[in-house]
C-alpha cells in the first residue's frame, strides 16, 4: 500500500525521543501495517481510534508514523477519526485553536495535520477521509454522545473502534449505549460558549460517571467473540465493530441501568450520577 506523508507545523509538539536519533529497537512503519490489517481493521472502511502512544512506542516516525500507518490500512477510501475534544470549560472552544492533550499526543497531532477536519464543539472529533464531513457535522453539546454524535455517526456507518494502548474506560462509544439504553443518571455539568456575542456559561445534565466500570465490556465481548485483541507495537490492541459493543452493552444496560456505577460510597462521581436518577 502507498504510505502516507503528514505534516508536522509550528503547532505540533512532539516530545523527546521523536526528535533525533533513532532507538535501536524502534518499530518500523511496515511492522506497524501489517499488524493493523491483522488485527482485522477494514480498508476503505471507517476507524475510531482511543490510543495512549506511551504504550505503543517506539515507533518510526512517533506519533505521526502511527498516523501514517492507520491512514496507509485504511486506503484514501477508508476515514479514520479520533477523538479531539476539549476539557477545558472555561474558555469557548476554537477547532484551530483549543488542544486536546489529555485524548493523548496522537489525537493532539491528529487534528492538526492539513486535511483533517474538526468539530466545532467542546466534545469535538477530528477525521480525515470520504466521510469525515458527515461524521463531524454540527452535533448537539447537551447530548454529547447520542446518535446525533460522531460517535452516533460512526455507528450508523457501521464503523469499526480501535483501542491501542488503552482499554475499554476510554471507549466513548460506550457513553452511546448509555444513551440507547435510555439509563436515567446524569452528571451537572457546564462549558462556556458564545451567546450574545460574549463569553456564557452553559449548564446541562450529562449522562456521565467514573467510567471504570465500562471495563465490563472486555468479559462480554470476549464471551460472544465480537472483540479481536492483538499487539501493535509495544501495544495491547482490541478490535471490534461499533455495532457489536452498541448491541450487547445496551441489552445489559436496559436489564440494569446502574451496571457501570460504583455502588454508593465509592466513587464521588458515581454517586452524583446516582443522584441524577428520577425517584418517582
Amino acid at each position: 500500500m502507498t504510505p502516507f506523508f503528514l505534516f508536522v507545523d509550528e503547532k505540533t509538539h512532539l516530545p523527546e525521543p521523536w526528535v533525533g536519533s533513532a532507538p535501536m529497537n524502534m518499530i518500523p512503519a511496515e511492522t506497524l501495517t501489517q499488524q493493523l490489517l491483522a488485527l482485522g481493521i477494514q480498508p476503505g472502511g471507517v476507524l475510531l481510534v482511543h490510543t495512549s502512544f506511551s504504550k505503543v512506542k517506539p515507533v518510526e516516525g512517533g506519533p505521526l508514523g502511527l498516523i501514517s500507518a492507520l491512514r496507509t490500512v485504511l486506503g484514501m477510501d477508508g476515514t479514520l477519526v479520533m477523538p479531539s475534544m476539549s476539557y477545558d470549560d472555561e474558555h469557548v472552544f476554537d477547532k484551530t485553536k483549543s488542544h486536546c492533550m489529555e485524548m493523548g499526543i496522537v489525537a493532539d497531532t491528529f487534528w492538526r495535520q492539513p486535511g483533517v477536519l474538526r468539530s466545532d464543539n467542546n466534545h469535538a472529533f477530528a477525521a480525515i477521509g470520504p466521510l469525515a464531513e458527515r461524521i463531524l457535522a454540527p452535533h448537539p453539546v447537551d447530548i454529547p454522545h447520542g446518535l446525533d454524535s460522531p460517535v452516533g455517526r460512526i455507528h450508523g456507518l457501521d464503523g469499526q473502534i480501535l483501542l491501542l494502548g488503552v482499554d475499554h474506560t476510554s471507549n466513548t462509544t460506550l457513553h452511546l449505549c448509555e444513551n440507547m439504553a435510555g439509563v436515567r443518571y446524569r452528571r451537572a455539568k457546564y462549558i462556556t460558549i458564545i451567546g450574545n456575542g460574549r463569553p456564557t456559561r452553559f449548564e446541562y445534565r450529562e449522562i456521565d460517571h467514573c467510567c471504570q466500570k465500562f471495563s465490563l465490556a472486555d468479559a462480554w465481548l470476549d464471551e460472544l467473540g465480537l472483540q479481536k485483541r492483538g499487539k501493535v507495537g509495544n501495544a495491547d490492541a482490541r478490535l471490534f465493530r461499533s455495532q457489536d459493543i452498541v448491541e450487547v452493552v445496551t441489552e445489559r444496560l436496559r436489564k440494569n441501568e446502574t451496571i457501570f456505577l460504583h455502588p454508593k460510597g465509592v466513587d464521588e462521581e458515581c454517586d452524583e450520577a446516582r443522584e441524577g436518577i428520577p425517584t418517582a
